[in-house]
C-alpha cells in the first residue's frame, strides 16, 4: 500500500466560550486537516492547530510546510516501510513541529487501518478507557469558581486550572475561591503557563500546600528556557512539578531528566512531531522513572483521537488531558474517541476510528 495524495483543509470552529491563558486568548479553533489516500484507497487523517505562541505555527506555515515540502518527498511510498517515511517527515525541514505532527498521525491512521487495528491496540494497547480533565479558564476568582462548579457538576473529577496572570496573590485568590465552591474531592492541577519566575513559583505553591489547598501538580510554573529555574521550583516544592512547553524533543527531555529540573513531562504531538517521537519521549522518561501526561493545543476530535490513542498504549502515561473537543460549538468529525462526560472510550473501528469529516 503506497501513499497516493496528500490533502489540506483549513478548519474554523467558533468556542462555547473564550479560553484563556496566561499566553493568549481563543475564541475559535483554527486547524488544518490532513488527508492521505493510499493506492488502495484507505484514508487516514491529521490535524494541526496554529499555536503561535507555543510551536510558532500558523495556518499559512502549516499548509506550506505539508504541501510544499512534506508532501512531495512521501508520495509514492510504501506504508510497509513506516521508519523510512517517518525520517523523511523529520528531515524534511527543521521545526515545525504541528505540520510534522499532522502528516505522523494520519501515516499511523493508515498503518492501523492496513493491519486491521484500533491504532491504540497497534502501539501497544495498555488500556481502552481514559478519564480526561477538564480546563478552568483563567478569569476572575468567582467566574472561574462558578466554572469549576459546572465542570464538576457536568461529571468531570479532576480539574486543570489556569493561573499565572496578575501578581500571585490573584491565583491564589482564584485557587481559594474554587476550593470553596467545589470542596475537596475534585483533584486539582494547575498550569500557569510559563507565567512565574521561580521565586514566585515556590512562594506560590509553599502557600497554596500551607493553606491545604491540594493540588496534584503544576505545569510549567517557570518559563520554557528557563531549566535552572524549573529545578529551583522542583526542589524547593512538595507538589509535583511538570515539564510541559521545556519539552518538545527528545533532547529536550534528555536534558530536563538529566538535570532532574521535573518531576513529570507533559507529551503533546505538536511540540513532538508526532506519535514517532513521542513514543521515544514517553520511553526515555519511563527509563528515569519519570511518569507522563499526554495534553494537546485547542484541537478538535482527529487530533485529540490521535494523542488520546497514543496515550492508551502506554503504562508510562498516567495523566489524560483531552478536554478541548468539549470547549467546541460544533464538530465535524463522524467517529473517532467518544466522550462520556470525562470517560473516553474507543471504537472498534480501524485506526483513528474517523468515518468522514463534515467539511463545507
Amino acid at each position: 500500500m503506497n501513499i497516493q495524495s496528500i490533502e489540506t483543509f483549513d478548519v474554523a470552529i467558533p468556542l462555547t466560550k473564550p479560553f484563556k491563558t496566561a499566553l493568549r486568548t481563543v475564541n475559535t479553533a483554527y486547524s488544518v486537516y490532513v488527508k492521505i489516500t493510499s493506492s488502495e484507497g484507505v484514508v487516514g487523517y491529521g490535524e494541526a492547530p496554529p499555536t503561535h505562541v507555543i510551536t510558532g505555527d500558523s495556518m499559512a506555515s502549516i499548509r506550506y510546510a505539508i504541501n510544499e515540502i512534506i508532501a512531495p518527498q512521501l508520495i509514492g511510498l510504501n506504508l510497509s516501510n513506516s521508519e523510512h517515511i517517518f525520517q523523511k517527515i523529520n528531515a524534511s525541514l527543521v521545526r515545525n513541529t504541528s505540520a510534522k505532527a499532522a502528516v505522523d498521525m494520519a501515516i499511523y491512521d493508515l498503518i492501523a487501518r492496513q493491519v486491521g487495528l484500533p491504532l491504540y491496540q497497534y502501539l501497544g494497547g495498555y488500556r481502552d478507557t481514559l478519564e480526561t480533565d477538564f480546563t478552568v479558564s483563567v478569569n476572575a476568582p468567582d467566574e472561574m469558581a462558578e466554572d469549576a462548579e459546572r465542570y464538576v457538576k457536568n461529571g468531570f473529577h479532576v480539574l486543570k486550572v489556569k493561573v499565572g496572570i496578575g501578581d500571585m496573590q490573584d491565583d491564589i485568590e482564584r485557587i481559594q475561591a474554587i476550593r470553596e465552591r467545589v470542596g475537596n474531592r475534585p483533584k486539582l492541577r494547575l498550569d500557569a503557563n510559563q507565567g512565574w519566575n521561580a521565586k514566585e513559583a515556590v512562594k506560590a505553591i509553599r502557600t497554596m500546600e500551607d493553606a491545604g489547598l491540594g493540588i496534584e501538580f503544576v505545569e510549567q510554573p517557570v518559563p520554557a528556557h528557563d531549566l535552572e529555574g524549573l529545578k529551583y521550583v522542583t526542589e524547593r516544592t512538595d507538589t509535583p512539578i511538570m515539564a510541559d512547553e521545556s519539552v518538545f524533543s527528545v533532547i529536550d527531555a534528555k536534558r530536563v531528566l538529566e538535570m532532574r529540573a521535573a518531576d513529570l513531562i507533559n507529551i503533546k504531538l505538536m511540540k513532538s512531531g508526532g506519535i514517532h517521537h513521542a513514543k521515544k519521549i514517553n520511553a526515555l522518561a519511563e527509563a528515569n522513572g519519570v511518569a507522563c501526561m499526554v495534553g494537546s493545543m485547542i484541537e478538535t476530535k482527529i487530533g485529540i483521537s490521535a494523542a488520546a490513542h497514543f496515550a492508551a498504549s502506554q503504562p508510562n502515561i498516567q495523566f489524560f488531558d483531552f478536554d478541548a473537543p468539549l470547549m467546541l460549538a460544533k464538530d465535524l468529525v463522524i467517529g473517532g474517541v467518544c466522550y462520556e462526560r470525562s470517560k473516553m472510550t474507543f471504537s472498534k473501528e480501524h485506526g483513528l476510528g474517523i468515518s468522514r469529516l463534515e467539511i463545507v
